[in-house]
Parts: C-alpha cells; sequence; structure tokens
C-alpha cells in the first residue's frame, strides 16, 4: 500500500464524521487506556532492549506518564469538547459568539528514540481527543519499540484511523511530501528544520519540539548538595539522553571544586564505582551517537569518567571542565552522559551570555533567593523550566510544555494536547432583524455619532 493510498483511506474515514463524536472519542481512549495497561512488561522489554533502559526510567519517566495522559484525557474530554460563548461587540448586537474546537482531520506524529513511547503516544493521546486520524512514524533507531507500538496500535484502532508506519529516514521523507491537516515533530532542531520546510510546501501547521543546550545555574546561595544531586540526576537519567536534560552547568567560581567533589560522589552512589555494572544506568542508542560523544571529549579535560565500549554502546557518565565556548561540547546539543562545569564570577554576566545564546528548551536555577530567578525568567526566553530541580516541570497535564525559537514551536500535554490538535473556529449568529440601515452604502458623512457609540 502507498501512503497515498493509506492517507486516502483514512481521510475517507475521517469525512464519515465517525471521529467527531464524544462518544467515539471517549471510546478510542479507552481502547487506548485497556490496550497499553495489558502491555507494560512488553512496553519494558522493548526499552531495555533499545536503550538498556532501566526498568525504574521504563516505567517512571514513560509508561507512568501515558497512563496519566490518557486517564487525564478521558476525564476531561467532554468539557474541552464543549462550545465556549464569548462576549460581543456592539458592532456584533444583536447575536451570540461562540468558539467551537473541531478536529483538523489528517495528522502525522513524527517521535523520536529517546523516550519513544511517551514522546509518541502523548501526541496521539491529543490527536486522538481532538477527533483526527492518525499516522504515527516512530524511530527507526529504537526497532523493538517501534514494533511495539506498531503492535499496539494495530491491535487498537482499525487502520483507517489510526496506524503506526515504520521504516528509515526515506520513510519519513515519503510521509512529509503527502498533504497532511497536521504535524507533530519530536526531535533535532535540524531534522525540524526539514519537517518546517516540508509542511511549507502544503501550508499544514506543525508543532515542533527540539532541543537546545538547556542550562542548570547554580547560586552561590543554594544548597549545593541538593543542588549537585537533582542537576546529577536529571542530567544522567536517560544516560543523558533527555531533550530537557541540563546540557552544560554554570558554577560560581569558587564553588567549583566542591561541586565537582559532590558531583562525583553522588554519580558513585548513584551508579556506583563502575557504572558499567549498574542495573540503574542506561546504554546510548547507537554506535553513531556514541562516536558522536566520544568527540566531544577531544581537546577537554576529564574531571571523571569518559570510559566507554562502543560494541556495548556504554559510555560512562562524565565530567569534564568548559572553558572554551568555541569547543564542540559547549556548541552542539551534547545528548549524552557528558556535563560540562563552566565557572562563573559574575550572574548578570551569565545572564547576559544567555541573552545572546539560542533560546533553550529548558532552564534551572538553583539558590535560595528568588529575586534572580524571577528576573532570569523576565530577561530570558525558554521553553520551561524549574526552580531548585530539573526535568520535573515536563511531568504532568498541568503545564504545557514545548519549546520557543530554535527549541521548537506549539507544547502540548493534557488540555494544550488538545488543542494543540483542534481547529478553534469563530462562529457569530445573528437574527434577520433589526437590520441597521447605516451599515450599508450611502454611508454617512458625520461619523462622531458613531465613534461615540463605539467608544472610538
Amino acid at each position: 500500500m502507498s501512503y497515498g493510498t493509506l492517507l486516502q483511506a483514512q481521510r475517507d474515514f475521517f469525512a464519515t464524521g465517525a471521529t467527531r463524536s464524544f462518544a467515539f472519542r471517549q471510546g478510542q481512549l479507552r481502547a487506548l487506556q485497556k490496550a497499553w495497561q495489558s502491555r507494560e512488561e512488553a512496553a519494558v522489554k522493548a526499552l531495555r532492549a533499545d536503550l538498556g533502559k532501566p526498568r525504574f526510567e521504563a516505567i517512571a519517566a514513560e509508561g507512568l506518564l501515558v497512563s496519566q495522559e490518557v486517564a487525564w484525557a478521558v476525564r476531561h474530554l467532554q468539557r474541552w469538547m464543549r462550545p465556549r460563548s464569548v462576549p460581543l461587540t456592539l458592532t456584533q448586537w444583536p447575536g451570540r459568539a461562540e468558539v467551537i474546537p473541531e478536529p483538523y482531520g489528517m495528522a502525522l506524529v513524527l517521535s523520536p528514540w529517546n523516550y519513544p513511547l511517551q514522546l509518541t503516544l502523548l501526541p496521539l493521546i491529543g490527536a486522538i481527543a481532538a477527533g483526527n486520524c492518525a499516522i504515527v512514524k516512530p524511530s527507526e533507531l529504537a526497532p523493538h519499540t517501534a514494533e511495539f507500538l506498531q503492535d499496539l496500535c494495530r491491535d487498537t484502532f482499525p487502520p483507517e484511523y489510526v496506524q503506526v508506519v515504520t521504516g528509515a529516514r526515506e520513510t519519513a521523507i515519503a510521509l512529509l511530501a503527502e498533504r497532511f491537516d497536521k504535524i507533530c515533530f519530536t526531535g533535532s532542531t535540524r531534522v525540524g528544520r526539514a519537517v518546517m520546510q516540508a509542511a511549507a510546501q502544503h501550508l499544514t501547521p506543525v508543532t515542533l519540539e527540539l532541543g537546545g543546550k538547556s542550562p542548570a545555574i547554580v547560586a552561590a546561595d543554594a544548597d549545593l548538595t541538593v543542588a549537585v544531586r537533582r542537576i546529577v540526576w536529571g542530567k544522567f537519567l536517560n544516560a543523558g539522553q533527555t531533550c530537557i536534560a541540563p546540557d552544560y552547568v554554570w558554577v560560581p567560581r569558587p564553588l567549583l571544586a566542591e561541586f565537582s567533589r559532590q558531583a562525583i560522589a553522588a554519580l558513585k552512589q548513584f551508579y556506583g564505582e563502575d557504572p558499567r555494572q549498574s542495573p540503574d544506568y542506561g546504554r546510548i542508542v547507537s554506535e553513531g551517537h556514541w562516536d558522536r560523544l566520544r568527540g566531544f571529549l577531544d581537546g577537554v579535560e576529564v574531571l571523571w569518567g569518559g570510559q566507554g565500549d562502543r560494541a556495548e554502546r556504554y559510555f560512562a557518565p562524565t565530567l569534564v571542565q568548559a572553558t572554551d565556548w568555541e569547543a564542540p561540547v559547549m556548541q552542539e546539543e551534547i545528548f549524552g552522559p557528558v556535563l560540562p562545569l563552566m565557572p562563573y564570577d559574575d550572574l548578570a554576566a551569565v545572564r547576559r551570555h544567555l541573552a545572546q545564546m539560542e533560546k533553550p528548551l529548558a532552564l534551572y536555577f538553583f539558590g535560595r533567593d528568588r529575586r534572580p530567578w524571577a528576573q532570569i525568567c523576565r530577561e530570558i526566553s525558554f521553553g520551561g523550566g524549574c526552580f531548585n530541580d530539573t526535568i520535573a516541570h515536563a511531568v504532568g497535564p498541568h503545564l504545557p510544555f514545548g519549546g520557543v525559537g530554535a527549541s521548537g514551536m506549539g507544547s502540548y500535554h493534557g488540555y494544550q494536547s488538545f488543542v494543540t490538535f483542534s481547529h478553534f473556529k469563530s462562529l457569530l449568529h445573528r437574527p434577520s432583524r433589526p437590520d441597521f440601515a447605516f451599515r450599508y452604502p450611502p454611508y454617512p458623512t458625520d461619523l462622531a455619532w458613531l465613534k461615540r457609540w463605539l467608544g472610538g
């Protein structure tokens, strides 16, 4: 079956109007919820095969987020779907105005390999809740999880409604050549540009969840022990392969040695003297990505770690001293278990530097005084972040998750997922009478009364 044939089958199904009713959407969400609950162990096994992902991370950072998101959508969908009445202006009176959410139609979800379950299913839940048909293309770099997703959707949804398409880069290119009504892509900024360019050929709206160099800033008054533990945990979760992981850390120069000492102690506590033997430490997704990470160590001072095994895709948790912004490790998003420590002397200089960089997907600040954090939030644009924590702002349905500038556009999670996959149609309903004559030519020459009436 060609992709054109597949899309046409879904477009024909969408045209029947079947996906628009509350009963249908609720039924499909419940079907996904039930299917997911019965396959948790298979999901854990697939994630272990692709990424060496520990069971705790597979469940806590993927499975529970999917369960939470679909349950939230089931619970709130009816309220989300209701038309919303809005006030009238005097020029619209008499009448009634409302905004009605409606599905775009055909949605394409292109998902990445680092959190291949939740970053596929959370957008899909939004597409289903909004009443769309969907084609899902998971990453070929996580083949076991892609197969799991294909089986899950095949056993849960009719193919003319939701279907998973697997394949390599050529598959994604072929899909992007087709006309969709909405595209949601999660991945690198480089590929995001290509997705947006392809979508522009059909004027298809896109949501792009990208990345960038997300900084963590440690203030001089921070609780250093807590800051170190939370930064180290957030960085080396999923072996550093997290789009909102702290990419590097700004540390006050007088605290740099102590931060390094405590970071090494935390790594040993988390993963043991030999992280390679730890059941709680994952693996790099591919040998190509392993090679890229290895290249970041050239010409930098390794404070701890740096060992690896390419064949096993093991890359040790690594701390490096950062002093040169021109080094590749400070120019590119790391997306792996290498954490540069960057000393600073003046927090104002840090803010000025961040203001000149691309807008990051996340920013983290550690300190006791909230005023520097508030100033950073006012002056620096970034997708989202935490005060005295990492990662946690992206967990749960209440906070929209998304980037800005080079780190992405649009957002999802919870109600925002419904919004992302919906068009909000504005409607004005008016009676035939009264029919005011002044709106028709010949127009009156004295408009003072009209300005007074409208408050202009």
